[in-house]
């Protein structure tokens, strides 16, 4: 949602492929959605609640989050048909991948869209909280890494997860963005690895500031002709340097 959001904001042209509920949260979301030009035609509807995120602020701005998420509309998502002729990346990530039986039909778009040449990017957003297999769950995400063009994590992400993540570019990602909070972002490549400076910026907040980076990063990807499946391999480092400053600028909105 918050990356449909962040890249209709950014101008771009995006829709959200999900089960939204019928009460009056799921209505707000896709209001908010029409509001800022998201295509809300993929979207599946439901009587059951909308998940509900509460977020906790620490005096550094991060925040934790409590969930309830038993019974709701979103993980009742079913495998939908056919998308668009000319859907070019496809990003999944968070709840989409953990919450059952939804989990199970977002992997089986992931895998299908990949195989017909769509960029599929994916952001892990770990919340451990929600899984209940943590190793079951690892080896998942090793499992996707061949269908999967970007992967956008933090770092904190990377070591639950285990591994290095310059290894998951041999399991197929032509690119690694790795979030780095005040320090910054990183791109791994099998070309190179490249970074850029976070924007200095008075933090109220970090809500939002991961999805806003996968949503700049995939806007400016889309700018440098690189947003199709082995897109990001064939960027320089000059052009992946200007690609993270621009989603690092992004954030900064976000957090301040």
């Amino acid at each position: 949602f918050n990356t449909a959001l962040a890249l209709g904001r950014l101008g771009a042209r995006a829709a959200f492929c999900s089960r939204v509920s019928s009460d009056r949260f799921g209505t707000e979301l896709l209001r908010a959605l029409r509001a800022d030009g998201v295509d809300t035609a993929l979207v599946q509807r439901g009587p059951e609640p909308t998940t509900l995120a509460v977020a906790e602020i620490g005096a550094d701005g991060s925040a934790g989050y409590r969930f309830y998420a038993e019974g709701t509309a979103d993980r009742l998502f079913e495998l939908p048909g056919p998308l668009p002729p000319d859907t070019r990346a496809l990003s999944l990530g968070t709840c989409s991948l953990v919450l059952e039986p939804g989990a199970s039909a977002y992997e089986a778009l992931l895998r299908r869209e990949a195989a017909r040449g769509v960029l599929t990017a994916l952001d892990p957003n770990i919340r451990a909280e929600l899984i209940p297999d943590a190793d079951a769950y690892r080896a998942r995400f090793r499992s996707w890494l061949s269908s999967v063009g970007l992967v956008k994590l933090s770092v904190e992400d990377a070591e639950w997860l285990g591994g290095d993540p310059r290894a998951w570019l041999e399991a197929g990602p032509d690119a690694v963005v790795l979030t780095r909070g005040g320090d910054g972002l990183t791109v791994l490549t099998r070309d190179g690895e490249w970074s850029v400076p976070a924007e200095p910026v008075e933090v109220v907040d970090t809500i939002g500031a991961g999805d806003t980076v996968n949503a700049a990063l995939l806007h400016r990807l889309d700018a440098h002709g690189a947003l199709v499946r082995g897109g990001p391999r064939r960027l320089s480092g000059e052009e992946w340097r200007d690609v993270l400053a621009y989603a690092s600028r992004a954030a900064a909105v976000t957090c301040s």
